[in-house]
This record gives C-alpha cells, structure tokens and sequence, in this order.
C-alpha cells in the first residue's frame, strides 16, 4: 500500500467546458457556447471565447470573494483553506483568463435562468470550487497473485481525504481490496474462462473531437503543443455546425451517446482529396504559422508563398481519382443516357449534360438550331433524342416561307461534335 494524490483540476477554458457539457448534459458546443455568450451578456459569467484555463495574478484576492459565490448558488460548503495562487498564473494567460462566474452572479436567480444556461453555469461554478480544493489523497494497493503457475494483478485504492472530489459526483465508487501480506494464501470460490473479440475505436463525440482537434499536431512538436490545433476555442464550434450544415457529417444518437459520423458526401470528399490535403497535421501546421505571423515572428507574404508552392505541386502532380464521378450524385433526375459513355444525362439550369466528369457530351437549351425553328429544347425532346435519336416535331418555322411544318430531328455525335439534322420521313414519335 502506498500514498498517492490527484490534484484538483485547472479553471475551465471555452474548449474544456464544451466538453464537460456534451459529456454531462448532451450539450452540442454550439449549444455551450451560445448559452456561456448569454450568461456573459447578462454579467454572470467572464468572456467565454477563451483558451486560457488559469486567472492573471492581480485576481488572486478576488478570488475568496468568487468562491463564496461559487458556493453559495451550489449550496455548498467553500473550501476551508482556499488555494487561490494555484489558478493564477499571468504566464499562462494570453488575450482572457478562465471562465469564472462574477461577483454580480452571486445575487442572480439561477431559477429564473432558461434551463440550458443554469447548467452550463452550474458546471462553471463547480469547476471554480473544485480548482482551488485541496488534492484528493489516497491510498493505492496493488497485489501479485499466483494460481495454476499464471500471474494475476488487481489494484484498489481507499481514499483517505476526497478534497476537491467532494464537489462532482463520482462516476463509479473506488474499489478497495482487503489487508493482505506477503505469502498469504487465498481460497479459490470459482474459476471462469471468458472469450471476448477487440472492439474498434469509438466513433467521435463532441467531446472526443473537441479534444482531438485541440492537440492535432502536438504529438509532432510536443514543446510547443499548446499553440497547435484545428481552429481555435472561438471557432471550433462553427467548424462542427458547418459540417453538419453542409451534409458532410451527421449526428447519430444511440442510447445516450451522440456521435459524429462521416456522411457518404464526407467519405466521397476524403476519397478524391490528394492524400496531403486529408491530414489535420497539415491545417495544424498552418494555425501554428498564422500564430507566428500575429506574433510577427513571420510574415503574411512567406506564409502564402508556402501555400502557393504547395498548390502549384498538387496541379502538377495530383491524378483524378478513377470513377470518381458516382462518389457524387448530383440528385437530379436522370434525362437519358449518354451516347459517348453511357453516363447519366440530367438537366441543368442551361442545359441537358452527362454527369460523367471526363465526359464533355451535353445538349444546350440556347441551341440555334431549334430557336430558328422557334422551338425550345424541352425535357421531353432531349429525352426522345437520348432514347431514340430522333424525335418528331410539329409547327417548325420555316426563314423562307413563314409557314410551318412537321419534320424528325435527328441527333448526329461526331464524339467532338453535336449536330442536328431533318427528316421528312414519320417514323419517329411526334412532338408538338
């Protein structure tokens, strides 16, 4: 048995309060956000568009005053001895310190608050009370146990002062294993042969992905990690709910978890996206020079000269994924078939065209042959010309006589050209 000790956790900063609110509220980090911007818009609660998780050294007497608050709307008991300097620390803070309730917050009626803004204030006020706790301490026991010639292990652990935990409520009890000495020898009860199979990794939460794109690319330059990432606390948010908006990702609820799932449109774009552009390393690396041209340590124009080079690279060298075209289905009903590569034809605003990327087969509605004729290429004509080759028309303008007359259009496709010519014959189906 030996002593061992967790220290109370820091301040919240806007990323680390998203996640605490989707895994504990099922709230999105739009939601959080949006909730934590009222708060603050109503004096509750300090900026939320933070990334700092420690207050600046000139707070620390205020802070007694905070925790009393903090207390008070918990209903519970403050800290007896309050550990203000270890959330404060000026080096640790650059544009705003941690989210932290205000003073005025203390004479707030957290009932009349809507319900999504009491808890995410909740949660802040908590936080501050377990920050400046006293660490937990306990005592940890790890035994060695023999049988049948195998080795088994099983730890437990007492707490001894819940410090700073007695403000959350645990998640599972601690378990703790009985007195045991050296050599002493243990009754079998029963023995059971269990087969199970590895499980793949879970799909993303808000939470687990919040995380993940706070470290992207801190694993390659770990001394200067807390200046990598995708986005940043202000912005992560809007990149989630963009993705969702725009049909790349989807929400998929099962039980009470929430997971973000790449939709057919997401995996389609990952597919055909040159292998460089895919790494969030790559976005990492670009915030991180971004951070150094605002500290002036490089300059806008080398920062594009970078991403430039690395275009003109990609043009040179990327290849169009093969068949990349059914990736994408426009969704537009099918007019026909193509006569060069048998892709679907669908309609557009200006005419009617093969979906077929490689495939540059397309009839235009601003076609001269059939305005001379005062004749629109309509849906049904392109598809009888599609199907068949040909289609009949009826009341054709004639240039020469002014009358009208029936003809058959046919479709002619050199495979580089489209030409239309007439025939007087009535085999093809009629149109008016």
């Amino acid at each position: 048995m030996y002593p061992a000790t967790e220290k109370a956790p820091a301040l919240y900063d806007l990323t680390t309060l998203q996640r605490d609110a989707n895994r504990l509220l099922g709230y999105t980090a739009q939601q959080t956000l949006d909730y934590l911007q009222s708060l603050y818009e109503k004096k509750l609660c300090t900026y939320p568009r933070t990334d700092a998780r420690f207050l600046t050294d000139d707070m620390e007497s205020s802070v007694p005053a905070l925790v009393s608050v903090a207390a008070a709307l918990c209903e519970a008991v403050a800290p007896g001895k309050i550990s203000a300097a270890q959330i404060c620390d000026s080096k640790k803070v650059s544009d705003h310190h941690a989210l932290v309730p205000t003073v005025s917050a203390g004479k707030a009626d957290l009932s009349a608050l809507p319900a999504g803004e009491r808890e995410i204030l909740r949660l802040v006020l908590r936080q501050l009370l377990c920050a400046v706790g006293d660490a937990c301490r306990y005592a940890e026991t790890a035994a060695s146990i023999e049988c049948g010639g195998s080795v088994f292990t099983a730890k437990g652990r007492t707490v001894l002062a819940t410090g700073w935990k007695s403000y959350i409520q645990q998640e599972r009890s601690e378990k703790s294993l009985p007195d045991l000495t050296d050599g002493q020898p243990l009754a079998v009860s029963g023995i059971s042969n269990k087969e199970g199979k590895t499980t793949p990794p879970k799909h993303y939460t808000e939470d687990t992905l919040l995380s993940a794109m706070e470290i992207a690319g801190a694993k390659e330059t770990p001394e200067d990690a807390e200046r990598k990432g995708l986005g940043t606390p202000a912005t992560r948010a809007s990149i989630l709910e963009k993705l969702v908006s725009t049909g790349f990702v989807e929400r998929k609820k099962a039980k009470k978890t929430v997971s973000l799932m790449p939709s057919r449109a997401g995996v389609s774009l990952i597919t055909v996206l040159p292998e460089q552009l895919q790494s969030p390393l790559l976005t990492a690396k670009w915030e991180q020079k971004l951070k150094q041209v605002e500290r002036g340590e490089l300059t806008a124009d080398a920062f594009l000269d970078g991403i430039t080079a690395m275009l003109r690279e990609l043009v040179k060298t990327y290849k169009a994924v093969k068949g990349a075209e059914v990736l994408f289905p426009s969704g537009r009903e099918i007019v026909g078939k193509c006569p060069r590569c048998g892709g679907d034809v669908t309609e557009s605003k200006k005419g009617f065209f093969c979906e077929n990327n490689d495939c540059r087969f397309g009839l235009w509605k601003d076609n001269k042959f059939f305005a001379i004729k005062k004749k629109t290429l309509t849906k049904t004509i392109a598809a009888a010309l599609l199907n068949d080759g040909r289609v009949r028309l009826t009341g054709c303008y004639s240039e020469k006589t002014g009358e009208t007359y029936d003809a058959t259009v046919i479709l002619e496709d050199t495979g580089e050209h489209i030409n239309f010519r007439l025939d007087f014959d009535t085999r093809a189906k009629r149109i008016g």
